[in-house]
């Protein structure tokens, strides 16, 4: 979706034309970036700590759908993905790295909104664009972000730090984002088949959390704040199910879920309602909401308890009680990763 009506085709820059275009845009924020977008690679100097180097491709028709997908949106979303990885080590990110790979649908003007996007979200979170890569493309658009951060080595947190009967506990509220695709979905096939315009009114919370989402750099602020530091930690991208099971595989442990303490948002769980589908199924399989989940000490609760953006929904256990869900009624299921899963969708 591109908002500027004019249209530069990219033939007329060229790729160096291109770039210079581009880095005209970017200003450095970052002490350690000592040699950004211009040479043969940029140059950081981390200052005595330790670096956390992450990556993510989206891919169109794969990712992304532009009919409801404004390239602006899609721009900040490319970083802040890539961004909540960071965090998720409990590191701060200050560079990152963009390649993109444009067929010759995309004027100029298009790659000028995709990085407004990139631009706006670097600027939110304190971050530097330093290099990248463009190049044509066959297959759609091709977004490849890489972000750098740092972190004290005492102060970084891996998957594999959980103990038996340590809290699970999770940020913000779950199964927005995969509300906002229905909705997207639905309209867009309501469009296609009748040409009525998308009626989006009333969603303008889980339309955001899909298209727009924010990377918890507060949540990190916060546990600081209440000098808690999380045992093992992971962002939510593929569903809560998959990623409390990654925490507790990586541990060596088993998990316990519990539905009724599943954060859901009012407007998630009416929308999950209207579509006959279970908000709890939602909140657990269906991803892109980028909370963070964590395991903290037993002696910690106090210190987050009653406080709003911070909910326990489970524990670990041994690893012979495996990966459960725990209903309403007390019942034991199965916990399965069904959320996404790259390899297993269908083309």
């Amino acid at each position: 979706m591109i908002e500027n009506s004019s249209r530069t085709e990219l033939s007329a820059l060229g790729e160096f034309g291109l770039i210079e275009r581009l880095a005209a845009m970017v200003q450095l924020q970052q002490p350690s970036t000592k040699k950004g977008i211009g040479d043969d690679a940029a140059v950081i100097d981390p200052d005595g700590m330790q670096q956390v180097v992450t990556t993510d491709m989206l891919l169109e028709g794969v990712h992304f759908d532009l009919s409801y997908a404004p390239l602006r949106h899609l721009g900040y979303k490319a970083i802040v993905v890539n961004l909540s990885d960071v965090y998720a080590m409990n590191a701060t990110p200050r560079q990152v790295i963009v390649a993109l790979g444009l067929s010759n649908r995309f004027p100029v003007e298009a790659v000028d909104e995709l990085y407004e996007g990139m631009l706006l979200a670097c600027r939110n979170y304190g971050v530097d664009l330093v290099g990248g890569d463009t190049c044509s493309s066959r297959s759609g658009l091709v977004i490849a972000v890489t972000a750098i951060g740092s972190a004290k080595p005492e102060d970084i947190v891996y998957r594999n730090g959980a103990k038996d009967k340590e809290l699970l506990v999770v940020s913000g509220d779950l199964g927005g984002a995969y509300m906002g695709l229905q909705i997207l979905e639905r309209e867009k096939a309501v469009f296609t088949e009748t040409g009525a315009q998308p009626d989006l009114e009333g969603h303008d919370y889980i339309l955001e959390r899909q298209l727009k989402p924010e990377a918890r750099k507060d949540i990190i602020e916060l546990l600081q704040k209440l000098e808690v530091k999380p045992t093992s930690m992971i962002d939510i991208s593929d569903g809560l199910a998959s990623e409390a099971i990654h925490l507790a595989r990586a541990s060596g442990l088993g998990v316990r879920l519990y539905d009724e303490k599943l954060p859901i948002d009012p407007t998630t769980y009416s929308t999950a309602r209207d579509f006959n589908l279970d908000p709890s199924m939602c909140a657990l399989n269906g991803g892109e909401d980028y909370e963070l989940l964590f395991t903290i000490a037993q002696a910690d609760y106090d210190k987050i308890k009653g406080n709003p953006s911070l909910t326990v929904v489970g524990h670990m256990v041994d690893a012979a009680s495996g990966y459960r869900l725990v209903d309403k009624q007390g019942g034991e299921h199965e916990l399965k990763a069904q959320g996404w899963d790259a390899f297993l969708q269908k083309s």
